[in-house]
């Protein structure tokens, strides 16, 4: 299994967006505005994002849950900062602010209650963390037994790669799991004429650990590399069994 990174000018214009959460049923009850100022920047380089877009929602309490309904959205201007006048809802101690992300950046929720908001309110302060991008790259070049079962799972950061970004497959052999993963095992290859390249977003950066289970012969063998991803640049890992 091998590692290398090189310049990669290609940029995926992908973008991710993020649910804002539920609504709850009729009207929402406001309780005046609360004006909120701040700014957006990358979490290592600390530079302002412009045209971030953040959604806001007041959290309820219902039943014993937090349950979001829809409090505002708005969007730093080209500076990476903003200025805005927040909804205040009625019961709500906190908000979620929702900051969407993209292929860029990954989506990134900040819990902030009511009075952390009005003592902070000229100075608040969202950091994102940037994406790299990853190929793993797949090749079955043993001719026996047929039947080799291969699994792959990775987690960037402790984020498991269902809920990190969107992956692809481009492939010889993959199974019926291509368009998904397998609960607890992740995605599998069957058979011998594989091929396969898996095309996806880690934190960059931050550590990121790539699971392997290869079943032969009724024998489970396990194998995790753990590789951090360099920014701005194409990550790449090769597995040949």
């Amino acid at each position: 299994m091998t590692l290398e990174t090189d310049n990669n000018d290609h940029k995926l214009f992908i973008c991710i967006t993020f649910a804002a959460g539920v609504l709850l049923t009729g009207c929402v009850n406001t309780e005046g505005t609360l004006v909120i100022k701040g700014k957006v920047t990358d979490e290592y380089t600390k530079v302002q994002i412009p045209g971030r877009e953040i959604i806001v929602q007041a959290l309820l309490e219902s039943n014993n849950t937090l349950v979001p309904v829809d409090a505002g959205q708005f969007s730093t201007d080209s500076s990476g900062y903003f200025n805005y006048s927040l909804r205040k809802v009625k019961d709500a101690r906190y908000y979620n602010f929702c900051l969407v992300g993209d292929s860029d950046y990954a989506f990134m929720i900040n819990r902030l209650s009511l009075n952390t908001l009005k003592q902070n309110s000229k100075y608040l302060f969202f950091s994102l963390r940037k994406l790299a991008n990853l190929t793993i790259k797949i090749k079955k070049i043993s001719k026996t037994p047929y039947r080799d079962t291969l699994y792959l799972t990775w987690e960037s950061n402790s984020v498991d790669f269902r809920n990190l970004y969107p992956y692809k497959i481009d492939n010889y052999g993959i199974t019926d799991n291509s368009f998904g993963s397998i609960p607890g095992f992740g995605l599998r290859w069957i058979g011998g004429n594989i091929n396969s390249t898996v095309k996806t977003r880690v934190f960059a950066g931050k550590m990121t650990k790539i699971h392997w289970e290869l079943v032969r012969n009724k024998k489970r063998k396990e194998i995790t590399d753990t590789i951090t991803c360099k920014r701005d640049l194409a990550n790449f890992v090769n597995f040949i069994y």
